[in-house]
């Protein structure tokens, strides 16, 4: 399967050490459960993107330090660019921004979360089976490093889970398309780094009980199989 990794931000020099830059992380997770995925790179937010939707099988979206609703030529053009991907049948799945772009981008809504940040490790529950999500687990665990939410979805579109903090945790609009307020590609330790950084904008005592909550074991490899699937219709 081909897939188009959709980038919309990057690892900041500094951090590349831990875990390299998202081209790096996300084929590290996919290469456990789809290790004949073959990974292309379109650096979208400088304006690199696919020739068509046609040129990949899945879409991959990635997360990004700007929110959907900024007005950078980019994200307009990403935005078109996802339409076109709806219409034309392939597969995408949004991760945190990404996740926000698909609401965006089909008509739904994306804010500041009323309760603040999402950091750490986060419990979803599920509340619609659907044949891809295999095999199903009622409750599963993800890392979160958000601000913005999805507060409405687009039109035909199926909540699948949600946290305590964030009503739409993913979503499905369509036969080909899902979004997951999370980032199973980070490890850990980025995810600690990032709070780390962001400890002004995010508040203290927030970052401490995200670090805490950093040794609950999480279901990375459970989401991506459920991509995996979902890819495979």
């Amino acid at each position: 399967m081909k897939v188009g990794l959709l980038e919309c931000d990057h690892v900041r020099e500094e951090l590349l050490h831990i875990a390299g830059d998202y081209r790096q992380m996300f084929p590290a997770l996919f290469k456990q459960v789809a290790a004949d995925w073959e990974f292309t790179f379109y650096d979208v937010c400088n304006g690199h993107f696919p020739e068509s939707a046609r040129a990949c099988d899945l879409y991959i979206c990635t997360g990004s330090k700007f929110s959907v609703y900024d007005e950078e030529e980019w994200i307009f053009r990403l935005k078109e660019f996802v339409r076109e991907i709806y219409e034309s049948g392939q597969k995408y799945a949004g991760i945190c921004f990404g996740h926000q772009m698909l609401a965006e981008a089909l008509g739904g809504k994306v804010e500041k979360g009323s309760l603040g940040w999402c950091v750490g490790v986060h419990e979803f529950s599920l509340l619609k089976p659907a044949n891809w999500i295999s095999p199903s687990k009622e409750k599963f665990n993800l890392l979160m490093m958000c601000q913005d939410q999805v507060v409405k979805m687009p039109e035909h579109s199926v909540l699948l889970a949600q946290t305590s903090d964030c009503n739409v945790g993913m979503f499905q609009v369509g036969t080909n398309m899902i979004g997951i307020q999370a980032h199973p590609e980070f490890p850990k330790s980025y995810n600690k780094a990032l709070m780390e950084l962001r400890i002004e904008r995010i508040g203290e005592t927030k970052v401490n009980s995200g670090i805490v909550s950093l040794s609950i074991p999480t279901d990375e490899l459970l989401i991506a199989g459920w991509i995996k699937n979902f890819a495979s219709l």
